[in-house]
């Protein structure tokens, strides 16, 4: 692409070199986070679909580690390059709406934001969910504004892999159809017989998640739908939430690009009144892909904590259309805030300043998994296993490449892990190291007390020394260890 003189300025071309430079360099220095390990174990046991989410994560990952090996840097090479095409599409979908000028600021503006970063290095659905749902988006426009109707085929397909990635695609389908139904221009199109091929085989290519979630009692569809809705209810409401999301939502995409989503909605709802019906075709198309799943999930925050990335999608357009209204001050101010933070992010990760309090980390994994295998060789006839919900076990499982147990050794739901086959039974009779990750810990002592949890399925149980993961001089993790005697399972 040409660029833009504007863009040539010193600060503006050191601060985009800074964070492509740092991200390339993450790649090879950041070490596994429990999320890269825990969709590995996807990859591990090959299915259609699975507890959690759908199976596109673990089909990319099997792919890499089959090629590269079974190592932290094949697993986010492959999230990176999945990133690195995403953007690229993103590029062609903003040129479609914007301006030369313009799709160079939607680009800038996309590509300095630390959820790119999150997403190239951190194995989550989302990762290929942004791919196909970029992909699907920019198939749709030329299906609809360029009367292609041979791309309706890739549409569904694209929709279908999206959905594929993870279920929050479903709203790539539902803004298709509101787009139709307000758009005076294109609204007839409803009623096209290639809308509802597009539909049909978007319905085709999601089978294997139905099929997989038919033979399992529909599982997964209810962990993420029915089960989320009776945890939140309507009479926790909850104001933190809802900062809490504001805070972690600046922070992924720099507080001016998010602050700028308030201020433009804002702007456009005095300007149409509520009328979406004034607004122009490729706006509306716009928006239909990003009010819905923004103004959705903040809804959902007063009641439900909203994690990190739910609302990435919406960004996608999200970010186009503001990209008409901001100028080149803003510009900078985001790419060199943006290449500030990175650098930030940069310190941390190389010299883990500040200690995490939490199993969200990539620091100390491997020093536990050494621990770990050291105990083993003192209980050599015991199994492992952990209950922090996956993240311990999925990293003990990379490591050490054996079988590591979840939380259901002890009757608790173990997402995934309650679903690749374990026969626990195997288990009776035999003892076990417990290892519980304590990450709020004030001392480098034992606790002296013992997880009632553990009692009902063992003979007896007792604390051992703790595992203590150092940083120079400073103790920055810990982690408990059980010796538990004779399994029972229930």
């Amino acid at each position: 692409m040409e660029i833009d003189n504007s863009y040539k300025k010193p600060g503006i071309v050191i601060a985009v070199v800074t964070i492509l430079i740092l991200r390339l360099l993450f790649i090879g220095l950041m070490g596994p986070m429990p999320q890269d390990a825990y969709y590995f174990f996807y990859s591990e046991h090959p299915a259609f679909s699975y507890f959690d989410h759908p199976p596109v994560i673990a089909y990319i990952l099997k792919l890499s580690t089959f090629i590269l090996g079974r190592n932290v840097f094949a697993i986010k090479l492959v999230d990176s390059a999945v990133i690195f095409f995403m953007l690229f599409a993103f590029y062609h979908l903003a040129k479609a709406f914007l301006s030369g000028h313009k799709t160079q600021n939607a680009f800038l503006l996309l590509f300095s934001t630390f959820m790119v970063s999150v997403l190239s290095l951190v194995s989550t659905p989302d990762t290929p969910l942004i791919l196909f749902w970029t992909l699907s988006l920019l198939s749709l426009y030329q299906a609809i504004f360029l009367q292609k109707n041979v791309y309706w085929i890739w549409s569904g397909i694209l929709m279908g892999f999206a959905f594929d990635s993870k279920y929050t695609a479903i709203f790539l389908p539902l803004g298709l159809l509101l787009f139709l139904l307000l758009s005076a221009q294109y609204g007839k199109k409803i009623f096209s017989p290639w809308l509802w091929l597009s539909m049909l085989l978007f319905i085709i290519t999601i089978m294997p998640v139905i099929i997989w979630n038919v033979e399992n009692s529909f599982a997964s569809f209810k962990f993420q739908s029915s089960n989320r809705i009776e945890s939140a209810g309507t009479d926790h409401f909850d104001i933190n939430n809802f900062f809490g999301v504001i805070g972690h939502q600046s922070g992924i995409l720099m507080p001016v690009l998010f602050l700028s989503f308030f201020m433009f909605l804002f702007k456009a709802i005095k300007k149409y009144r509520f009328n979406p019906f004034n607004v122009d075709a490729r706006k509306l198309f716009l928006l239909c892909f990003f009010i819905p799943v923004f103004a959705g999930f903040l809804i959902i925050s007063f009641f439900y904590w909203v994690k990190l990335n739910w609302m990435m999608p919406a960004y996608i357009t999200g970010i186009i259309w503001v990209s008409m209204y901001f100028n080149n001050k803003w510009i900078r101010i985001q790419l060199v805030l943006s290449a500030t933070l990175h650098l930030l992010a940069a310190a941390e990760v190389l010299f883990y300043l500040v200690p995490i309090r939490s199993d969200d980390t990539w620091y100390g994994w491997k020093e536990l998994s050494q621990q770990v295998k050291s105990l083993e060789l003192t209980h050599p006839r015991s199994f492992i296993f952990s209950a922090d919900d996956y993240k311990t076990t999925a990293m003990l499982d990379f490591y050490l490449n054996e079988t590591i147990y979840g939380r259901n050794v002890i009757g608790e739901q173990a997402l995934q892990f309650d679903f690749v086959g374990t026969d626990l039974k195997q288990l009776n009779g035999k003892d076990a190291l417990f290892i519980d990750s304590n990450p709020g810990f004030d001392n480098e002592y034992k606790e002296n007390k013992k997880p009632s949890s553990l009692l009902p399925y063992f003979d007896s149980v007792t604390e051992i020394e703790p595992i203590l993961i150092k940083k120079g001089n400073n103790t920055v993790r810990k982690f408990l260890v059980y010796e538990c005697k004779r399994y029972h399972s229930h």
